[in-house]
């Protein structure tokens, strides 16, 4: 196989050529170079440099992924030919696709690098800031891919142009404050293109020195300027407060006198929906997620699990569960997707011996909750109506059964119907495909607004509901149900 050898440019100026770099281009008939569009190009042909560059790429491909692939099969072509020589901006080993593309198809015997300054350096001088106390290295083309730390300087490379910036810009405003400053960095190390800008996070897309030499530098932001917190601070807040020196309440709490207030905390999400209160939502939620937390922390301090764990089961159910959009399954809607979540899960449960039973229904789901599932259920195996009219009727039987318990005096007995009524009450919902829970709820607000309307208009006159007759209140009722 023919020779590849891969030079580092460096980041723009010729002060950070490497000697044997400028070698070996003077000793090369023709280098190939990713792009003209580098500061020491201009020096490179002053000493004599033949290239040729990959520039047209950019024009023929959607985007960069394409564009340095086909660049790398392009030099492939070539090499296929005899020897060639490539120079590439900065360090090769640093941000360069190219590079990466060709080391993963040619035999490492063949290929020699002739080191080069990456752009990191000469940042690292301009800035004169000091990368082992910390350094993150985003690549602002798949920012979205990564989490920054606040609590470490960053570096934002690839900010090409304003529309790169911009999405930076909104991905960053998710972890920093939308004043907190940024350096923008342009042509570092370059005599005469060397630029820095500092401004508020917001406007990093308004500047004017935007292009392929520019990133973007965050200086870390120090714990008591903190305003914005994420997953593993409330986890190690958890620690402190469960910890000797913690909050004594806190330490005090297990699995099971914390059961009451997941249970509360869901359903103050649930009416914060209800109610379209998305501010009161977002704090309930919150709530909410910090009993997960302190479960957690209870169960890692007794060596089962810790938080990570719950997050990794659930992250890899959501990945096995949709392999519509995780692997190659088609679906053309949405009652296809039960239906393989219903597959998978069920197959899940036999991997782990577990019983598909109606029985395996948990005690603890709300009474009607439970009601629909254990006859979803059996409505699963055909034990079903055809239509709501059968369950219809049902209810009409149900109904006459308590009437009858309720007769006869056997106040256990009427308690026992009622529970079949209810039950066939949820029957017909479920065929209908109402959600009976809902619908209560519905009904609940309802009975609470009208009678409120009794209550004000009583007190409006001087009168209270003690006072008041039957047969008035009932007037105030049905006036009630015109304002609906």
């Amino acid at each position: 196989m023919n020779q590849l050898t891969i030079i580092g440019l460096g980041p723009g100026s010729k002060s950070y050529l490497t000697l044997e770099a400028v070698e070996a281009i003077k000793a090369s008939d023709l280098v190939y170079v990713r792009t003209m569009k580098h500061p020491v190009m201009t020096y490179l042909e002053s000493i004599g440099g033949k290239f040729e560059s990959f520039d047209d790429f950019y024009e023929s491909y959607d985007n960069f992924d394409d564009v340095y692939e086909n660049i790398g099969k392009a030099v492939l072509d070539k090499l296929s030919e005899g020897d060639v020589v490539y120079a590439v901006p900065g360090n090769p080993f640093v941000a360069e696709s190219t590079v990466e593309y060709l080391i993963d198809h040619v035999d490492e015997e063949y290929i020699k690098v002739i080191h080069g300054a990456s752009f990191i350096d000469a940042i690292v001088t301009t800035l004169r800031m000091d990368p082992v106390y910390g350094l993150q290295i985003i690549d602002g083309l798949t920012i979205e891919e990564k989490v920054p730390d606040v609590t470490s300087d960053a570096l934002i490379i690839q900010v090409y142009d304003s529309q790169v910036a911009s999405n930076v810009k909104l991905q960053l405003m998710n972890y920093y404050h939308d004043d907190h400053e940024v350096v923008v960095v342009r042509g570092a190390g370059i005599e005469g293109e060397e630029e820095i800008v500092r401004v508020p996070l917001y406007e990093l897309d308004r500047v004017d020195c935007l292009d392929h030499l520019t990133s973007v530098y965050i200086e870390a932001i120090h714990p008591e300027d903190r305003e914005k917190f994420f997953m593993p601070d409330l986890v190690q807040v958890m620690k402190a407060l469960r910890s000797p020196d913690g909050c004594p309440w806190d330490r005090e709490q297990t699995h099971e006198s914390l059961r009451r207030y997941i249970i509360e905390e869901a359903y103050e999400v649930v009416e914060a929906i209800d109610d379209e209160d998305l501010w009161g939502l977002e704090e309930e939620l919150g709530d909410l997620l910090l009993q997960v937390v302190f479960h957690a922390e209870i169960a890692a301090e007794n060596g089962y699990f810790n938080f990570n764990d719950v997050v990794t089961g659930i992250y890899e159910k959501m990945v096995r569960r949709h392999p519509h959009v995780f692997a190659d399954i088609d679906v053309e809607n949405s009652d296809e997707v039960l239906v393989n979540w219903e597959a998978i899960k069920n197959e899940e449960k036999s991997e782990k011996t577990v019983s598909d039973s109606i029985s395996n229904i948990a005690k603890s789901f709300p009474p009607i909750l439970r009601a629909e599932k254990i006859q979803k259920k059996m409505a699963k195996v055909g034990f079903d109506w055809p239509d709501y009219t059968g369950a219809l009727k049902k209810v009409r039987e149900e109904l006459h059964e308590l009437d009858e318990a309720i007769k006869s005096g056997d106040l256990d007995h009427a308690g026992s119907e009622l529970g079949d009524l209810l039950f066939a009450v949820v029957n017909v919902a479920r065929i209908l495909k109402l959600d009976p829970s809902d619908a209560l709820v519905r009904t609940n607000n309802k009975v609470v607004k009208r009678f409120s309307y009794v209550e004000s208009s009583l007190l409006d006159q001087g009168k209270s509901l003690e006072e008041e007759s039957l047969e008035a209140m009932d007037e105030l009722w049905e006036k009630s149900k015109t304002f609906e």
